[in-house]
């Protein structure tokens, strides 16, 4: 891999985070602020995006391991997510442009997330992929502090909705790093999960069925899907719980303190992964990402001071970070040698898609009829189950850890 090629990888995960993850919590608190939308309302907002995902994940992933196109199809993504950003704020009429802008978006987040992960598999090969995603984790993770930094700049400083034209220029700055990338230097059989002896160099990829038949992935599909059902309004309702009785940039400046406390602890635990992931084992890792939803979720109870808000979501850095590393790390275990890595994550990026979508939705209205503090123990004991069954269900699968295994148990204790 050359210089440029890595400088582009960095650059792509640096400002795609931002600009997929970063509207959500903002859209929430300008919906709240500014036009004062009820949170059942901008939890159905929240969700359309999710259920646009929803619909074009899975064809997403198939096309992603069937093209040679990649670099255009994540330029593309680059300036629809841009575009939509801006028109959010365009209209004195939001709510028709909310609505359509969050498909757009959704749909291009369909491609952007398998799209990477294949263009880093197809550059690096699956033996550095584990170091070059804690790479790209990190910079991802340090260009959200950069933009929620500025974000909460912008909201007090300048205009409320001037966060939406920082998202903007964030996809400008991806687009300019997908420009930098070399077509070239993608092996693009190596990027749809096939390594030498098995799907590469023309031999067919394995039918999608094959792998609706392997235990491990169901498991962990059953596993990510309760994650983010957990997971995925905690933020949101935490932001709108900032929000009350402030003004909209007042709203804006602590969830950007959310995100900034958060993406800091990201940093160093993509780092982990990376460095501990194939000598501790996936398994472990994901289960502490797990363990901290519930602890997140009641600890939002017990006060309604902003500081002490902040300082809890903060947790949200150590689960969200692990799972970042580790989903790509199991998934790329899973469908190693099947050439069906972006099918299979487009198709757990679907089901993940349902259960944010849940979340939103439900958690919403929950926390609309019984209170914050409800919805967060609603999502605290959805977490408890997940936990439970990834625990129990859910076996290891770093190859260095099962190679090790199968080599003692080919020699016991006692063997001469």
């Amino acid at each position: 891999m050359t210089a440029r090629t890595n400088r582009s990888l960095l650059g792509i995960n640096f400002f795609a985070g931002d600009v997929v993850a970063g509207l959500g919590p903002y859209l929430a608190i300008y919906l709240l602020s500014a036009y004062h939308w009820k949170p059942g309302g901008i939890g159905m907002a929240l969700a359309v995006g999710s259920i646009a995902t929803v619909i074009v994940q899975t064809p997403a992933g198939a096309i992603i391991d069937a093209t040679r196109k990649k670099k255009l199809i994540l330029a593309i993504c680059a300036v629809l997510i841009g575009i939509s950003s801006v028109a959010i704020v365009a209209s004195d009429d939001p709510v028709w442009l909310v609505y359509t802008a969050q498909i757009a978006i959704g749909i291009a987040g369909a491609f952007l997330g398998p799209g990477i992960a294949a263009v880093t598999l197809g550059t690096v090969g699956p033996d550095r992929f584990t170091a070059q995603t804690s790479a790209n984790q990190a910079w991802n993770h340090t260009g959200n502090v950069f933009g929620a930094a500025m974000g909460a700049a912008v909201a007090v400083i300048w205009l409320p909705d001037g966060v939406f034209w920082l998202i903007a220029g964030m996809s400008v700055g991806m687009l300019a790093s997908i420009l930098m990338l070399d077509s070239k230097a993608i092996d693009h059989d190596l990027a749809r999960g096939g390594v030498s002896e098995g799907v590469t160099r023309g031999e067919s990829a394995e039918g999608i069925k094959a792998l609706l038949t392997d235990r491990r992935l169901i498991v962990f599909a059953i596993s990510v899907v309760i994650f983010h059902f957990a997971n995925a309004a905690m933020l949101p309702l935490v932001s709108q719980k900032l929000a009350q009785g402030g003004n909209t940039g007042d709203g804006i400046a602590f969830t950007s303190a959310c995100i900034i406390a958060a993406q800091f602890l990201m940093i160093p635990m993509a780092l982990l992964c990376g460095a501990k992931a194939d000598t501790w084992g996936r398994k472990p890792l994901f289960l502490a990402a797990f363990m901290i939803l519930p602890i997140r979720g009641f600890l939002y109870t017990l006060s309604d001071d902003s500081y002490y808000l902040v300082a809890v979501q903060a947790l949200d850095g150590i689960a969200n970070g692990i799972f970042g590393m580790i989903f790509l790390l199991i998934l790329a275990d899973v469908t190693r040698g099947t050439g069906r890595f972006n099918a299979a994550q487009g198709a757990l990026t679907t089901l993940i898609g349902i259960g944010a979508t849940l979340s939103n939705v439900i958690a919403g209205w929950v926390s609309q009829v019984a209170g914050y503090s409800s919805g967060f123990l609603f999502l605290a004991g959805i977490a408890v189950i997940g936990a439970l069954i990834f625990a129990f269900a859910m076996p290891e699968t770093a190859p260095d850890l099962l190679d090790k295994n199968k080599a003692g148990d080919a020699n016991p204790p006692g063997d001469a």
